[in-house]
């Protein structure tokens, strides 16, 4: 865990889409330099996808949370490569995901074969007699599972 205030004030921003998690814990944020002697605060951040409509909140919402923190002059850069992964989610930002119904997403892997994803553990009851009811969800990132134990759907953020 970082400890410099500057860093902890924007990691604190929490994703507008899975408000659970942070945008730290979503691997979302990358770098946090201040220039010395101005104050200068640049924020480096990777979108979770090209076209993610929640960045232009996230922006905004990484300038008023440093602004309040005593730093009104950031800039906020967008980075697309390294390609943002859901290997990037934290352990911490899993277990949420988990705790709210959420089945988060199993490694993302490497090059090669496309993994099969034949089942979802259940978030609720920890069963994997799941199915699939739709590929998209309540956002573009995630899919809509159903589990045959408990009967109750959830979301399964899909790995990147």
């Amino acid at each position: 865990m970082r400890t410099d205030p500057t860093w902890r004030a924007a990691a604190s921003v929490v994703d507008p889409e899975l408000r659970v998690l942070t945008i730290e814990e979503l691997g979302v944020l990358r770098e946090v330099a201040t220039e010395p002697g101005s104050g200068r605060v640049t924020v480096t951040i990777t979108p979770t996808y090209t076209g993610c409509p929640a960045m232009d909140v996230i922006r905004a919402d990484i300038r008023a949370t440093l602004a309040a923190a005593g730093h009104p002059e950031v800039e906020v850069v967008t980075v697309y490569a390294p390609a943002w992964s859901t290997d990037w989610i934290s352990e911490t930002g899993r277990a949420k995901l988990a705790a709210t119904g959420i089945a988060p997403p199993g490694p993302a892997g490497s090059a090669g074969p496309v993994p099969l994803t034949l089942t979802i553990r259940c978030p609720r009851c920890g069963a994997v007699d799941t199915e699939q009811v739709s590929r998209f969800g309540s956002t573009a990132c995630k899919s809509l599972w159903r589990c045959r134990a408990c009967r109750e759907p959830f979301d399964h953020l899909r790995a990147f």
